[in-house]
């Protein structure tokens, strides 16, 4: 059976709805009903000879021999406002000042704008004290990564939170377009998904039980979804996951954000591997159309090929190769690698960087090297999963077709030694109506590395949380 969805168009953008088709237009403007406007709507739409006021944060300041200029931004865009203002305003102004600037927009004769606002009134809504430690100079990754609550102030946080917020919206729109239903999953849980031990358990300050039997912070809203879907047949949800893994690499988080999926009458890995493609191509074409000023920026200051690579990464189909085949390659290139063996970090930065250059979907790992819920494939050997590979990132996404055979199901719990009394909720799903289905987890984080060419995953994340290191 072929599963029917609205595939990622190269040419256009497109949202459908009553079987017609909309062009989206990034000139679509809602009325602002706040009483001031953004920095962004102000260069975007406020025409010159407009009385404006704009807040913000200052930047910087330049104080010349007749006139001042400062630079503020609010976060709404890459690109501050300069103010022209008298040397005695700016006297009053330093490097973090919370203002309101009253004054003209006018056409300006510099290259790096084209508007900014001419100053009549300068109010001091907060001040910045000398000891404000982002002054203007570069400052590395390291140096905002201690200072987590202030880093936001930066052009490449504030970009990143931009470029994050984009992101979901990108993936929204496209589960909706094509008739998801988005659900919340539980954060507390009783299971261990994937049974991996790598769970957080919960107690209360004087370490008591207060559901009276062992609960645990989610690792995936996977089986809850499934519930949903055994119902509702096309859902997803975007949410916080968290893992108790020891893991001090650049790609690891103890929390993070996870897309996840579940798809009712879906029988075929190819249609869901297509349908996670054709995803993953819809939002970076999004990102392109309503934050490219963002990834030029991460264009210019962290990796030169970014856009280029986004825009190969639309063009191209994802590569897809089995499990064995890619133990054959690693094989042959000198790799220590065995059938049975997990593919690791090293493994996949060759296989999807070195070997194919490509985004690279593996299928068909080893049954046992793969969680109780992945459907059997015929040679009993192996099961119908798939592992979405990026170049330089590693696995971005893991899914799979899910066991709805009652007696197949009920036997992989006792083989993976788990409880038939923990997973009877689950199984009961197999009981009443089972049905064919398949779905997938991809890491919101991993994907913004993709998106944004930064290498550590704590800094593509608001207040990173893992192994030591908890701050704020």
């Amino acid at each position: 059976m072929m599963f029917s969805f609205i595939k990622w168009n190269p040419n256009k953008l497109k949202i459908f709805r009553n079987n017609h088709e909309r062009f989206y237009s990034n000139n679509d403007l809602i009325s602002n009903i706040l009483p001031t406007k953004t920095i962004k709507n102000i260069i975007s739409y406020t025409p010159s000879g407009v009385e404006i006021q704009v807040n913000g944060w200052i930047r910087s300041v330049r104080i010349q021999k007749n006139v001042s200029f400062a630079s503020i931004n609010d976060g709404s865009s890459v690109k501050g406002l300069q103010a022209i203002l008298s040397n005695e305003d700016a006297k009053k102004l330093t490097t973090g000042t919370c203002v309101r600037l009253h004054g003209i927009i006018v056409d300006s004769i510099g290259k790096k704008q084209n508007k900014e606002v001419k100053v009549n009134k300068v109010e001091i809504l907060g001040e910045c004290d000398s000891t404000y430690p982002l002054q203007k100079k570069a400052h590395s990754m390291e140096f905002l990564r201690d200072m987590t609550h202030l880093r936001f102030k930066t052009n490449i946080f504030s970009a990143i939170l931009r470029v994050r917020n984009s992101t979901i919206l990108g993936f929204q729109n496209f589960f909706q377009n094509n008739e998801f239903i988005q659900v919340h999953t539980p954060i507390i849980t009783t299971s261990d998904c994937e049974g991996g031990g790598e769970a957080f358990k919960l107690t209360t300050v004087n370490s008591t039980d207060f559901f009276g039997k062992p609960v645990y912070l989610t690792v995936s809203g996977q089986l809850h979804a499934e519930s949903i879907a055994s119902s509702i047949s096309r859902v997803y949800s975007i949410g916080p996951i968290f893992r108790a893994e020891k893991s001090l690499t650049s790609k690891h988080l103890s929390e993070f954000w996870m897309l996840e999926s579940e798809i009712s009458f879906i029988d075929s890995l190819k249609d869901l591997n297509d349908f996670i493609e054709n995803s993953i191509k819809f939002t970076i074409q999004y990102l392109l159309n309503n934050s490219y000023h963002d990834l030029e920026y991460f264009n210019q200051f962290i990796d030169d090929n970014l856009l280029n690579r986004l825009e190969n990464t639309l063009k191209n189909p994802f590569i897809t190769m089995s499990y064995d085949d890619a133990i054959n390659i690693l094989s042959k290139n000198s790799f220590n690698i065995s059938f049975g063996s997990p593919i690791q970090s090293l493994h996949e930065k060759f296989l999807s960087t070195n070997y194919c250059n490509s985004p690279l979907f593996i299928i068909n790992y080893p049954k046992e090297i793969k969680p109780f819920y992945m459907r059997s494939n015929d040679d009993n050997k192996t099961v119908a999963c798939t592992d979405l590979i990026l170049p330089k990132i590693g696995e971005l996404v893991g899914g799979s077709l899910r066991e709805e055979r009652y007696s197949l199901l009920e036997n992989n719990i006792l083989i993976k030694g788990l409880s038939l009394d923990d997973y009877k909720w689950y199984l009961d799903l197999r009981k009443f109506g089972s049905f064919p289905h398949g779905g997938f987890g991809m890491g919101i984080e991993r994907f913004l590395l993709y998106i944004t060419g930064l290498e550590n995953i704590k800094d593509v994340i608001p207040f990173p949380r893992s192994t030591n290191y908890c701050k704020f």
